[in-house]
């Protein structure tokens, strides 16, 4: 590619968030004669492309391995061949942020949703019961990713009471320590300037379960009717999936958006340091234990505990955070040996507590 075309594409591309570092990373492809490009939309073994010379349909066989978090997805950088029928992706360029979901499927493997985020934006419903769990699990998942998240309350006029609205948002941000929490009335175009300007210094990935006002929120935030809306159901809340693929969009103020189905299932995959982000209150209080090991369920001067019976420290949120760190320790197990090995030696240590603790009951009895 020569400096003149490098140019162009450096100008063509930079609304999808094409940079000097991103050219600089591309440089050993660019002298291969290989196109830069980023995927827009991926569809069976086949994906859409922008480049310099417009959006292109690419054959990813090049690029499919058997591990499924090495696949092309929707926001990686590609080197694309400049022609040929079908053209072909040749490689991706090093992910700097990645949003990975554990599969629903029995072999436990990764999903990866979208790469090169940097705003993951959760989209949680007023008009249902907020499940402040299940936003915590989406945190998780996205402080893992490396991306900043961001919670957007939709709907919010149908909660007319502002003193209601502001009790809401603010059980949200106890959830949700150092996420930046909005709400906002697409319907009304209320909030939806503050999320704009959050959204328009690079990529944002909207998440949430269906229903949840996210293809509605992409039209706001785009300007027009791009994704297609239907209505969800009174009882529940919920919707049809109307978002049936990961579709990467410019947005007109600046920005990308990628909008993704609805999430039914949101499965942690080795997410243990997004889990401690998302609970950093019991992390910092966890610092003040008297064991460094403490598992924070009945050991002496337990620090968090002591949080919980001060009223420091909500209940619930030390049983989210322990339920989370279970499923993610059960994850990380099945592929890492030392870590089966941990959890076996806890087993036995707990194990052997009980059983001592038993024999000193009778003993005592006698």
């Amino acid at each position: 590619m020569t400096s003149t075309s490098s140019t162009s594409a450096h100008s063509a591309l930079s609304s999808y968030g094409w940079d000097d570092d991103w050219a600089d990373a591309f440089a050993p492809h660019a002298a291969e004669g290989l196109l830069p490009g980023r995927v827009v939309r991926v569809d069976r073994g086949q994906c859409d492309v922008v480049t310099a010379d417009g959006v292109l349909r690419a054959d990813t066989a090049f690029v499919t391995p058997h591990d499924p978090l090495r696949v092309v997805c929707t926001g990686d950088w590609v080197a694309v061949e400049p022609d040929g029928n079908p053209r072909y992706v040749r490689t991706y360029l090093p992910r700097r942020t990645a949003f990975v979901r554990s599969t629903s499927s029995k072999r436990s493997e990764g999903q990866i949703l979208a790469a090169n985020v940097d705003h993951a934006i959760v989209a949680v419903s007023l008009a249902v019961e907020l499940d402040l769990a299940r936003i915590e699990r989406f945190l998780a998942l996205a402080w893992e990713s490396g991306a900043q998240p961001v919670v957007v309350l939709t709907k919010a006029d149908l909660v007319p009471d502002p003193v209601t609205l502001a009790h809401l948002v603010q059980d949200v941000e106890t959830a949700a320590p150092g996420v930046p929490v909005l709400s906002v009335s697409a319907e009304q175009g209320e909030g939806l300037d503050v999320l704009a300007a959050v959204v328009s210094g690079g990529t944002a990935v909207l998440l949430g379960q269906s229903g949840a006002g996210k293809s509605t929120l992409a039209n706001a935030l785009l300007g027009e009717d791009v994704m297609d809306i239907q209505a969800t159901r009174d009882v529940d809340g919920k919707g049809r999936h109307t978002t049936t693929t990961r579709n990467l969009l410019a947005l007109p103020g600046g920005g990308v958006l990628i909008d993704t189905p609805g999430l039914r299932g949101v499965g942690l995959w080795d997410a243990g340091s997004g889990v401690d982000q998302v609970f950093a209150e019991i992390a910092e209080l966890a610092e003040q234990c008297r064991f460094h090991d403490c598992a924070h369920e009945s050991e002496p001067g337990c620090a968090v505990l002591a949080a919980i019976d001060s009223g420091e420290l909500p209940e619930r949120r030390l049983e989210s955070y322990r339920k989370l760190m279970r499923e993610n320790q059960r994850i990380v197990a099945k592929t890492d040996a030392r870590v089966r090995a941990e959890i076996r030696k806890e087993w036995k240590r707990r194990g052997a507590i009980g059983k001592a603790a038993m024999e000193a009951k009778r003993g005592g009895l006698r």
